[in-house]
C-alpha cells in the first residue's frame, strides 16, 4: 500500500499543511508570535516546532521515510492540539479555528499512515529490542 494514490494523498495533505505554515513561523508573523508567547516558549518553541514540521513534511514526501515523518508529525500535532484544548482555545485571533482544524487533519492523516504501516512499525520495534 506504499505508493497508492490514497497513500500519496495521505502524505501530501499533512506535508502541505505543515510546509505552508513554516513561512509564518520563521518570519515571526503576529499570529505565530502570539501563540508561542501565550505558551511561554517564544521564540524557541516557534523555531523548534518549525524545524520539526519541516523535517516531518520532507519525510512524509519520501515514501521510504514517510512512516517516520508521520510519527514526527503526529507528535508535533499532538502538542498543538493539546495546547489548543488547554491553553490557547480553538480560535486564535479570529481564525475561526482554522489552525486547530489543520492540526486535526494533519494528525488524522498521520495516524492513518501509521495504522497502515503498523506491521513495519512492530517489526522495527522487535528488531530494535533484540
Amino acid at each position: 500500500m506504499e505508493n497508492t494514490i490514497f497513500m500519496w494523498v495521505l502524505r501530501i495533505i499533512p506535508a502541505l499543511i505543515m510546509l505552508q505554515t513554516l513561512f509564518f513561523k520563521f518570519t515571526g508573523a503576529a499570529e505565530s508570535v502570539y501563540i508561542f508567547s501565550k505558551l511561554n516558549i517564544e521564540p524557541r518553541g516557534r523555531y523548534g516546532s518549525g524545524v520539526a514540521e519541516l523535517i516531518a513534511g520532507i519525510l512524509l514526501l519520501i515514501p521510504r521515510y514517510s512512516v517516520w515523518g508521520a510519527l514526527l508529525a503526529l507528535g508535533v500535532m499532538g502538542g498543538a492540539i493539546l495546547s489548543h484544548l488547554t491553553i490557547l482555545g480553538i480560535e486564535i485571533m479570529g481564525d475561526k479555528g482554522q489552525l486547530f482544524y489543520m492540526a486535526l487533519i494533519t494528525a488524522a492523516c498521520s495516524a492513518i499512515i501509521l495504522f497502515f504501516n503498523r506491521d513495519f512499525i512492530f517489526q522495527t520495534v522487535r528488531n530494535f529490542s533484540k
